[in-house]
């Protein structure tokens, strides 16, 4: 969709906020629809951060993934051999866009987070594997958020306008451990109604199981151990209250908690059985 109202496409950080700004990443949902008040384009990814890169920090490694490293680049990342279940888990929730390549090769890591759509699968690969969200402005101030805390609601997040997402970075300590991810959806196309992520500690046996699209925000729920069978459901429908699954043409309520509910117990299975081999 053109965006008629545009005046001006301007470096990201060129100059002080003005009302009709926008921030510029890959563009697939800010022209997707109507954009009447847009006047200026901030484009982010003339900065040049790289895509993917092995955190340096010797206090927090693990992997660094840029706002704007596109889906195609991320899809494309091979871990390291001590992150075994890191690659699975990028390939499903890259998988779940249901998108061409044209879009995969457009769209950002970044702007699928911040666009906090319920299906977002950028949002729950950050959040099963317990990533911390860079945020800066353009005063040069930053803040640093859990992924689990960035999407407040539906198409709504923490950040304040002036505000971009800079890197997302997942912690090598999650990274190590095992993950298995389960998605349901209406049609076999259609879009994600419901998607879940457990996590198995490697070291501790620390379980976690994160839920998306079928809430309006990522719930998750950790526990020192794995739950025995059938306890997810008590946990889960104790977590998330009635008015907190969504509801649209993908999916109605009830139908997205029972769903969700049946995935979680295929999760919690599935990293049973690895553990006891």
């Amino acid at each position: 969709m053109d965006l008629f109202t545009v005046q001006d496409v301007i470096a990201a950080d060129a100059d002080a906020w003005r009302e009709g700004d926008r921030w510029l990443g890959g563009g697939t949902h800010l022209f997707a629809q109507p954009q009447p008040q847009v006047r200026r384009l901030r484009d982010l990814t003339a900065l040049g951060w790289p895509p993917l890169r092995v955190s340096p920090d010797p206090d927090e490694p693990g992997l660094d993934v840029a706002a704007t490293c596109t889906v195609a680049e991320l899809s494309r990342y091979a871990p390291p051999p001590c992150w075994p279940s890191l690659g699975p888990l990028i390939r499903g929730c890259c998988d779940a866009f249901l998108a061409s390549f044209k879009v995969w090769n457009v769209a950002t890591v970044g702007g699928n987070l911040c666009a906090a759509l319920p299906a977002g699968p950028m949002i729950s690969l950050v959040t099963a594997a317990a990533g911390s969200c860079l945020i800066r402005d353009l005063a040069g101030r930053r803040r640093r958020v859990p992924a689990t805390g960035l999407v407040r609601d539906v198409g709504v997040t923490v950040l304040r306008p002036d505000e971009y997402l800079h890197t997302i970075r997942l912690p090598a300590r999650v990274l190590g451990g095992r993950f298995a991810l389960r998605r349901a959806s209406l049609h076999p196309l259609g879009r994600s109604a419901a998607l879940v992520v457990g996590h198995r500690d490697s070291d501790t046996g620390a379980f976690t199981i994160t839920v998306t699209a079928a809430t309006r925000r990522p719930v998750g729920v950790a526990l020192p151990g794995p739950p025995r069978p059938g306890e997810l459901a008590e946990l889960l429908d104790a977590r998330i209250p009635a008015g907190d699954w969504y509801d649209d043409v993908h999916g109605l309520p009830a139908w997205r908690r029972r769903m969700t509910l049946r995935l979680a117990e295929q999760v919690r299975a599935e990293l049973a059985r690895a553990t006891a081999r």
